[in-house]
């Protein structure tokens, strides 16, 4: 574990000062509070602070995978100014997410490896954001018949399993439209809007005074 840099006492008032208002301003029916990460016998996610909500409301953090948590860490972190490479010292939860989390991706990891020590053949995850791409890459580092890397750019940044001995293939093409996984939200790219009323195949909302459809 790295050494502690931040603790409640150096960081939390500024936390605050930046959360509550969004929280107030947005609505949201709930609280959180702050306290120094403990250290724990893995070293999967050990935050040097944990921010933890609580109310009525915080389903809405948690609902598409936790995209409005994530996008709040990452909101908040910007506004401290943090250095990118900080930024998983501060863990935003609710609801025990992030150690569900945890769990889920390390027994995909250890389902990935039976896999590909049965067939010899890699295994690609979807594209997932750094902090659960690390979860992978530890959950095998034990692993001496395999071995696990990064591959993708961008949304598409993914982890592969391949057979300790074969060599990294080639990333497969990318689709033409590309889920966020890396971002704040780390969920899947929303539609356009076009087959909703919203901006047309060409990607632009109507003009004032501009009809659109058949005429009446």
């Amino acid at each position: 574990m790295n050494p502690r840099k931040y603790s409640v006492s150096s960081v939390g008032p500024r936390i605050d000062q930046f959360v509550r208002p969004v929280l107030g301003q947005a609505g949201f029916r709930m609280e959180y509070e702050m306290a120094d990460g403990q250290a724990t016998d893995d070293d999967f996610e050990t935050p040097d602070v944990v921010v933890k909500f609580s109310g009525p409301d915080v389903e809405y953090l948690l609902a598409n995978r936790a995209e409005l948590l994530l996008a709040l860490e990452h909101v908040t972190m910007e506004a401290l100014r943090m250095p990118s490479e900080d930024h998983s010292r501060i863990s935003f939860d609710a609801n025990d997410y992030r150690l569900l989390r945890i769990e889920e991706l390390r027994m995909s990891a250890a389902v990935a490896a039976e896999k590909v020590k049965h067939t010899g053949q890699p295994f690609r995850f979807n594209p997932m954001n750094s902090r659960e791409r690390r979860v992978i890459h530890l959950a095998l580092r034990t692993e001496t018949t395999l071995r696990s890397e990064s591959s993708g750019s961008g949304g598409f940044r993914h982890v592969v399993v391949y057979p300790a001995g074969m060599a990294s293939l080639p990333d497969p093409p990318q689709p033409a439209f590309a889920p966020r996984r890396d971002g704040p939200f780390g969920g899947a790219r929303r539609d356009s809007g076009r087959d909703r009323g919203g901006p047309d195949r060409g990607g632009r909302p109507p003009r004032r005074g501009e009809r659109r459809g058949p005429r009446r």
